[in-house]
């Protein structure tokens, strides 16, 4: 399992430099952002561009090994829904917050200090204005705990499994889409984590990191308890068994 806990650091790191990438371009000083000047057309394009990272990491060899997590919270939901040993969640934990903080920091290496500075601030979330902590608490549990129980639907059948990636791609951008004025759209604690420390910006922090556990934990609790008869099939996010053989045997 220290194996694929060291995949979860890679494809968290893979995540987090591509989103500091594509903000440093659709957000930062660039030809693009230039040419862009709505921030409701930035905030689609940036969910479309890491809606569409995201299903190519979750794809991948390395995500069809380790099931694709790339999230604290996803690694809480698979074990609470009975798919994903209790003891290997705090191993990826660990290993996906890691991977937040060396993939921002290989963005900063390649992409020089412009990363570091306004605009982009290494691609940390910051709520809107007005928005309080209980707020914005509420607002990612809720967001969050909705994604995972559409998940978690479409692992208990081998044919929508396999439509997981794009499910989970999907709703990642429109919730970057709709929510990044307003709570950032994280969804995330590992989104957050690495950008945060980084660039210092603490404040709302410890609100990206529990919320989105909270509500994957009740998202999981309503699944188990509404579906009983019709179990999660894989803890893998791109819907198969390790070797990318299909699933069976729902019932």
């Amino acid at each position: 399992m220290a194996g694929h806990s060291a995949l979860e650091c890679l494809l968290t790191a893979v995540l987090l430099f591509g989103v500091v990438t594509i903000v440093r371009w659709i957000a930062g000083p660039s030809p693009i952002s230039d040419a862009i000047p709505q921030i409701h057309l930035k905030l689609l394009i940036t969910g479309l561009s890491v809606g569409l990272l995201l299903v190519g990491l979750i794809r991948s060899r390395p995500g069809r090994i380790s099931g694709g997590h790339i999230s604290p919270a996803v690694s809480l939901a698979m074990w609470r829904l009975g798919v994903f040993p209790g003891v290997s969640v705090l191993p990826y934990i660990v290993a996906q917050l890691v991977g937040s903080v060396l993939g921002v920091l290989a963005a900063r290496a390649l992409l020089g200090p412009v990363v570091g500075n306004p605009p982009v601030l290494d691609a940390a979330l910051q709520p809107g204005v007005g928005w309080s902590a209980s707020g914005l608490f509420l607002a990612e549990a809720v967001s969050t705990g909705v994604i995972i129980y559409l998940v978690g639907l479409f692992l208990r059948s081998p044919k929508l499994a396999l439509l997981v990636p794009w499910l989970v791609g999907f709703l990642i951008g429109a919730a970057i889409a709709l929510l990044g004025t307003t709570t950032g759209g994280s969804e995330n604690p590992a989104r957050q984590f690495g950008p945060a420390v980084l660039s210092g910006r603490l404040g709302f922090l410890w609100v990206y990191l529990q919320a989105p556990m909270v509500g994957v934990a009740i998202a999981a609790a309503v699944l188990n308890r509404a579906h009983r008869r019709h179990a999660v099939l894989t803890h893998r996010l791109c819907g198969t068994h390790a070797d990318g053989s299909a699933l069976r045997g729902a019932r």
